[in-house]
């Protein structure tokens, strides 16, 4: 008896991130590619993946197998977004006016704008609230093709707020088909309530962190001017760090001040933004088991300078894409149109930017199961109505899928 639960049948090609792990160098470049091509899938996991004649004589559906229609289209492993600031009620419309007219992020963040006021709105609402927020906003993430997504908290920034985010984020993902994996940022900027940022961080550490590490799977910190240095980043990653989770920084996005050396140190799991980042911090990270994660919606959004992307990937860097989804620097949910401005301002392939955003973010994540269109691989699916799968890149803010499968289970 066949264990075939969903068939996707006579695609145009099958295509999917090469090997296993994360991919550096020319690997990053290379995919499987089946063309013509089925999918054949048990329950939540992937069976078989190749020749349509193969794959029905090997695996042939029964007759409660759902079967999707591959015909002039195109199959890609589902995306996995590993950093977005999903979690957050009000918006900063005004403030991007005003940046319009010419006012800095920085000095936004300075006059109490910036993270600060999307802090307000956030401490003000509910739990129901804030879950109800994630909700809406994975589905929009949904709707351009993300099928697993990392979800900081960090505009609470005091215990009450930041474990309020933290059980938001974990109520919206038990009743959403995306997959959550949720990120404690309590040290997103320093909270008015306290005179430094060594305060904050004590702060953060005795009274936020023992509960909020119940909740979250890693911990992330934003170095940078303004915010929190070098020695507060080791003190609170270093916490982080004792009570089991993964390590993450926000770091060189206006300047560097130690964020990649601390992070290769103290084996982070990613740094991400670098715009700042020059030739030898991106040598030292390339060198190392850190990923780069890029975020070039960010870069676009408050037009700085952009991560050197070419340089990690010719280093052998493991490098991310991800949209950094938050209400104030990057308010867009959209991997696909995150991977074309990868392929035309950061000039990766458009086969680097898949891989960056499937198979690499999943790493960054610390999940070996997503990100790849493989036997033994979660069956997240994205079938894509266009008869090549560059399209998903190629046509700017106009990815249309056919089908989504999630777990094995096909989407409305």
């Amino acid at each position: 008896m066949s264990g075939t639960t969903l068939f996707i049948h006579d695609l145009n090609a099958a295509v999917s991130p090469a090997g296993t792990g994360p991919l550096r160098g020319a690997a990053l470049g290379e995919l499987e590619v089946h063309a013509p091509a089925s999918v054949a899938v048990s329950g939540e996991k992937i069976l078989a993946v190749g020749d349509p004649k193969e794959v029905l004589r090997e695996h042939p559906p029964g007759p409660d197998c759902v079967e999707v229609d591959g015909r002039g289209r195109v199959a890609l492993p589902g995306l996995v977004d590993c950093h977005t600031h999903a979690c957050f009620l009000g918006d900063r419309a005004r403030e991007f006016e005003l940046r319009a007219g010419g006012a800095s992020y920085e000095e936004l963040h300075a006059a109490g704008g910036g993270i600060l006021s999307t802090v307000e709105a956030t401490r003000a609402g509910s739990e129901a609230e804030l879950a109800a927020a994630v909700k809406r906003h994975l589905d929009w993430m949904l709707e351009h093709g993300t099928t697993t997504a990392e979800v900081k908290s960090g505009y609470g920034l005091d215990r009450d707020s930041e474990l309020k985010m933290l059980r938001a984020i974990v109520r919206a993902a038990a009743e959403h088909a995306v997959d959550v994996s949720p990120t404690f940022l309590g040290a997103h900027t320093v909270a008015p309530e306290f005179g430094s940022a060594a305060e904050h961080v004590e702060y953060l550490v005795r009274e936020v962190l023992p509960e909020a590490a119940r909740h979250a799977s890693a911990a992330d910190i934003f170095l940078e001017r303004g915010s929190f240095e070098a020695p507060e980043a080791r003190r609170y990653l270093e916490a982080a760090r004792e009570r089991g989770l993964a390590l993450r920084l926000h770091g060189d996005q206006f300047s560097e001040r130690g964020a990649v050396p601390l992070a290769v140190e103290l084996g982070a799991r990613s740094v991400d933004h670098l715009e700042a980042t020059g030739e030898e911090g991106a040598q030292l990270l390339a060198r190392s088991g850190v990923a780069a994660v890029l975020l070039p919606a960010c870069a676009l959004f408050l037009d700085l300078p952009l991560p050197p992307a070419r340089a990690l990937i010719g280093a052998g860097g493991i490098v991310a894409l991800a949209t950094d989804f938050n209400p104030g620097s990057a308010f867009c949910e959209s991997l696909p149109l995150v991977m074309n401005l990868a392929c035309t301002r950061l000039k990766m392939t458009p086969a680097e930017a898949l891989a960056a955003s499937t198979a690499n973010a999943a790493h960054v994540l610390g999940l070996g199961d997503v990100g790849r269109l493989a036997p033994g691989y979660r069956a997240d699916v994205l079938v894509l109505d266009a008869p090549d799968w560059r399209h998903l890149a190629y046509h700017l803010g106009g990815d249309r899928f056919a089908a989504k499968v999630k777990a094995g289970r096909l989407l409305a």
